[in-house]
């Protein structure tokens, strides 16, 4: 029965990933359609008579709201997007922490998902998942930010190397803030698994959303290749929810600590995206080809 969960888990993660990749394929190839659509509608050319009315009222106004949503400038609608995506992740957590603080209905649902894993915790899956726990582990996380940093230093990437430090430090101070002023006690030990502190935020589901996250944009970024970006990024994602969800398979954690611990990881995980994206002119300018000292 063990080896069939694990065969049918596995089969589950090629087919999404398929299903994922088509998604993928089937919305990047509709991007470049969109701007000739959008170009000739009567919509565009209405907007664009209100937004000269506007631009000649309010014409600093105007050029401030301009640069924002300016799609070529690094700092305009990349960083804009990142900076609103990251509020919006903000206020999903406080919403969640808020129904944790009160006990609106998810220590019914939490206790729930908790019981209904008890048959599965026996072994090979126990000792698969405290491997795979051990990856989103402090000591597993740090290391991987320092050869992370020690495989950028070289390349003068410094500005990617401040954006990975900012979102791991970010991650861990804000996890470890969160802990302390919601207090939320653990659930019932079920297994031996080393795990003390409080229980929300996980934070092992915000380091592995934000170093691991973090790591794989930065890879994929200097692919040319779309679908090797693609292999990068959705391997990544299977790993970071393997381990939120390897916290509740061991009982050390509520599905809530895991999404939370999700949404603060993917708060501080945009923050590095548009530290990143707001620096992109400090790129070093690459050799020409034939030129040698």
């Amino acid at each position: 029965m063990i080896v069939l969960t694990i065969i049918l888990a596995l089969i589950a993660i090629v087919v999404l990933r398929a299903l994922t990749r088509k998604a993928a394929f089937f919305i990047a190839g509709m991007t470049p359609d969109v701007a000739p659509a959008l170009a000739g509608s009567q919509a565009l050319t209405r907007l664009r008579s209100l937004l000269s009315r506007f631009a000649g009222r309010y014409p600093a106004l105007f050029a401030l709201i301009a640069r924002r949503v300016d799609p070529h400038r690094p700092t305009g609608l990349p960083l804009t997007l990142m900076l609103l995506a990251a509020l919006y992740l903000f206020a999903l957590f406080s919403g969640l922490a808020e129904d944790v603080l009160e006990a609106q209905g998810t220590i019914r649902s939490d206790n729930m998902i908790n019981a209904a894993l008890n048959p599965w915790r026996v072994e090979p899956l126990v000792s698969i998942f405290l491997w795979i726990t051990n990856l989103g582990s402090t000591p597993a996380v740090v290391a991987t930010v320092i050869i992370a940093t020690g495989f950028l230093w070289p390349q003068r990437s410094t500005y990617i190397i401040v954006s990975l430090w900012v979102s791991c430090l970010g991650a861990v101070s804000t996890t470890t803030i969160g802990k302390l002023l919601i207090g939320r006690h653990r659930p019932e030990m079920m297994l031996d698994v080393n795990a003390t502190g409080w229980s929300f935020p996980s934070g092992h589901a915000t380091a592995a959303m934000a170093v691991y996250g973090f790591i794989a944009y930065a890879i994929a970024r200097a692919m040319p290749d779309f679908r090797e970006r693609f292999e990068v990024v959705y391997c990544t994602a299977v790993l970071i929810v393997l381990i939120g969800f390897s916290r509740m398979f061991l009982g050390v954690h509520y599905l809530t600590d895991v999404v939370g611990g999700f949404l603060v990881g993917g708060f501080w995980l945009l923050i590095g995206f548009g530290i990143t994206e707001g620096n992109k002119r400090q790129l070093p300018s690459k050799p020409s080809a034939g030129k040698h000292d």
